[in-house]
């Protein structure tokens, strides 16, 4: 097959933006011109990859095929890149990181560190939630992530960053406000503001919720962190989330812990890559970086409020 990568970024960018025109505008070039190189592989290959729908342009089983080949060819290609800046004993490479979205409240400062550290190393920052960025792993778009709980769906390598405490919060003039010892059961009579399905702190949500055999009423399902929070000090309810999330607010007194036996919930957050792709000298040296020194920039003045007086 005589196919090019002309063409196979124009199904991938058709696949990101659905929309021929900010496809164009990835790849700097006209919108004719997408068309054209995506009308030449429909050609050669005999099949449609690409149809109209009433929210854009969407790719056919075919061009789901081609969209995937895409990313994967492209991964090999920032590999051997890495690999041959190794080879002439330079320090460069691209690393597309991934970062569920609770980690973006510490994760940046650590790359931030790095970077500095490592100036001719590109970083890309790719967020999401925790099904997205598993995907992302899955099919060659992010190098490494930095999550929660690793993945069980498919093999990777994982290595500790630092703990990763999940607590109660309400606002400062919630009835259980600074009580302490505070039985789970208390729970059943507050509304709970929750994170979206395919969230990790849903998932934990839930299962501190059954071992602590508590069902409190489930108000609003909310895609960030950051409504939340805003959710939670309008008083419209309380919230399981991760301690890192609410350390500003709690340390400047918008938010409160509640001291709710069984909490905190402690987790681990964890580096991963794919274990059967071999790591590249930029993403190993950013690896090491994480995993001696990452748990330096995690947070920690809203698990020190609950040992206050």
């Amino acid at each position: 097959m005589n196919i090019t990568l002309r063409q196979l970024r124009a199904i991938a960018a058709l696949h990101k933006h659905g929309s021929v025109t900010r496809a164009a505008g990835e790849l700097n070039v006209s919108p004719p011109a997408v068309t054209l190189q995506v009308k030449a592989l429909e050609d050669q290959l005999g099949i449609v990859l690409v149809e109209r729908s009433a929210g854009g342009m969407v790719l056919t089983q075919g061009g789901l095929v081609i969209a995937d080949a895409s990313s994967r060819i492209e991964a090999v290609l920032r590999e051997s890149a890495a690999t041959l800046a190794a080879i002439a004993g330079a320090e460069r490479g691209e690393i597309r990181v991934g970062i569920i979205s609770t980690a973006k409240y510490y994760a940046p400062r650590a790359l931030a560190a790095f970077a500095e550290a490592h100036p001719g190393i590109d970083l890309r920052l790719i967020v999401g939630n925790r099904d997205e960025i598993i995907d992302g792993l899955m099919h060659h778009v992010v190098d490494l992530a930095i999550m929660g709980r690793p993945p069980t769906e498919m093999k990777v390598s994982a290595d500790e960053i630092g703990d990763h405490p999940h607590v109660m919060i309400a606002q400062p003039g919630h009835r259980l406000a600074g009580v302490r010892n505070i039985d789970p059961s208390e729970l059943n009579r507050e509304t709970m503001l929750v994170r979206e399905a395919g969230s990790g702190t849903r998932r934990l949500m839930e299962y501190y919720c059954a071992e602590a055999n508590i069902t409190p009423r489930i108000g609003m399902q909310i895609g960030s962190n950051e409504t939340i929070k805003q959710s939670v000090m309008a008083g419209l309810g309380v919230s399981f989330i991760s301690a890192h999330t609410v350390d500003a607010e709690v340390a400047d007194g918008r938010l409160v812990l509640l001291d709710i036996l069984g909490l905190p919930v402690v987790r681990q957050w964890f580096v991963v890559h794919l274990a059967e792709r071999a790591m590249m000298p930029a993403s190993e040296a950013l690896l090491v970086f994480l995993r001696d020194h990452g748990g330096r920039f995690l947070p920690h003045a809203a698990m020190e409020s609950l040992n206050r007086p």
